[in-house]
């Protein structure tokens, strides 16, 4: 027997709520229309809340996001869905769609939970931490990570043995094993995809020995080991918890390049290795950091200025494409390259190895649609149908797209496009 699903009505609906989905949700929230956001993980935030610090400027991510994520989660014409899939959306006409949403159960009350972390002291079952990068191990049952928004507990119940431990600890008793998934009807007049972007995964490329060495780390761990919410008190390499005294960055792992699927710039790798290598010489400024790179491409403001500052710093930048890491026994990593200045075959060893992984296209998008296409372009990010004149717009008319769902963005460029992309949509929503 099919579960009736629970109707709900909203003028606007917000896939995504990372930086950009979370800016559009609040423009049009504060200028009167009623949002759901639709976020598939545990918390909002997206990837901005589990950085270190912005370039250029060493702004406190955390800091800049922590305040945004709170207001948007407290706003009176926001509702939030995490741990939420939409399972399609049709169009029946103009200002009319119809979007079909599964919330995952969390198996926590969410109304009734304080945070208290007892559930997950008395849990026995330890597995990775997803929000850690796999860095550091969790509990089965866990709050995600200590600035996530909701700050509720969750319990992984594919890991789960059942045993009752965290039930008995719970003040409130909020704690629910019967939880079922809850099936929605959401009747919306428009919707904004802001689904962003993956990240390249490296054990595709066995050159990388990515996985195979275990100080090979990709520069989203790294951040997590940079943050202020990171799983220790400073850089350590995962083998066997040395601090790194020779740091390599190898740049575009996963970018401009045809073979690995992905010919284009992604725009935020040059920026975001330089910015890690600037806290990197401050964290630990006995360490030499080298960046094997293929072109700096410092477009933005500041950025130039920013590049320069850290070469001034010490950090050491070599031109030329790594063409295989191999570990030694010590668990040191050397590079074989191409000095692009010298045109020579070098190899170079290190003690730790961050792979500066490019931005791929979210493809998910694409399939939400049932009644008209939502088209890719050719690179499978979210097609715009008027780039210059109308960059939020997308092939169906009410649907708008914002942030890296077009293409690879920094957090500036995001912002802007959840601007025009709510913009937009408050147009349609007017017309």
């Amino acid at each position: 027997m099919q579960t009736e699903r629970i109707k709900l009505t909203y003028d606007a609906l917000v896939i995504g709520g990372g930086i950009a989905g979370g800016e559009a949700a609040l423009n049009l929230a504060n200028n009167g229309y009623k949002v759901l956001v639709v976020e598939k993980s545990l918390s909002v935030g997206g990837k901005m809340i589990m950085l270190s610090k912005v370039f250029p400027t060493l702004d406190c991510s955390a800091c800049i996001t922590t305040p945004k994520v709170s207001e948007i989660s407290r706003h009176p014409n926001i509702k939030i869905f995490t741990e939420s899939d939409i399972e399609s959306i049709e169009k029946l006409g103009e200002h009319n769609f119809v979007a079909k949403v599964t919330r995952r159960p969390r198996y926590v009350v969410e109304e009734d939970c304080t945070a208290c972390q007892l559930c997950e002291e008395a849990c026995p079952v330890i597995v990775k931490d997803q929000f850690q990068y796999g860095l550091v191990g969790r509990k089965a049952a866990y709050i995600p990570f200590s600035i996530c928004s909701p700050k509720v507990a969750a319990i992984d119940i594919d890991n789960c043995t059942l045993c009752g431990a965290c039930e008995k600890v719970c003040p409130p008793g909020c704690i629910d094993f019967t939880m079922k998934a809850k099936q929605y009807e959401i009747s919306v007049k428009t919707a904004i995809v802001a689904t962003g972007f993956e990240l390249f995964d490296p054990s595709t490329v066995k050159r990388y020995s990515y996985q195979e060495g275990k100080n090979v780390i990709t520069s989203m761990q790294m951040e997590r080991l940079l943050a202020p919410t990171r799983p220790f008190h400073t850089i350590l390499r995962p083998s066997d918890g040395k601090v790194p005294d020779k740091i390599a960055y190898v740049l575009c792992a996963g970018s401009r390049d045809d073979s690995m699927g992905n010919p284009i710039c992604s725009q935020i790798c040059c920026m975001y290795s330089i910015k890690q290598a600037q806290l990197l010489m401050g964290a630990l400024p006995m360490a030499d950091i080298t960046i094997y790179y293929i072109d700096i491409r410092a477009f933005g403001k500041g950025y130039d200025e920013f590049y320069e500052q850290a070469v001034s710093m010490g950090v050491r930048l070599v031109k030329g494409k790594i063409g295989k890491i191999s570990e030694k026994e010590n668990g040191n990593l050397v590079l074989r390259y191409e000095d692009v200045s010298t045109g020579k075959l070098k190899e170079a060893e290190h003690d730790f190895v961050v792979l500066s992984v490019g931005a791929k296209p979210n493809e998910e998008p694409q399939s939400l649609f049932k009644t008209q296409k939502l088209e890719l372009d050719n690179l499978k990010y979210v097609k715009q149908s008027d780039p210059l004149l109308s960059p939020a717009k997308t092939t169906i008319e009410g649907v708008f797209v914002a942030g890296a769902a077009t293409g690879p963005k920094d957090i500036p460029d995001s912002i802007l496009s959840a601007g025009c992309a709510s913009t937009e949509a408050i147009s349609y929503l007017n017309s």
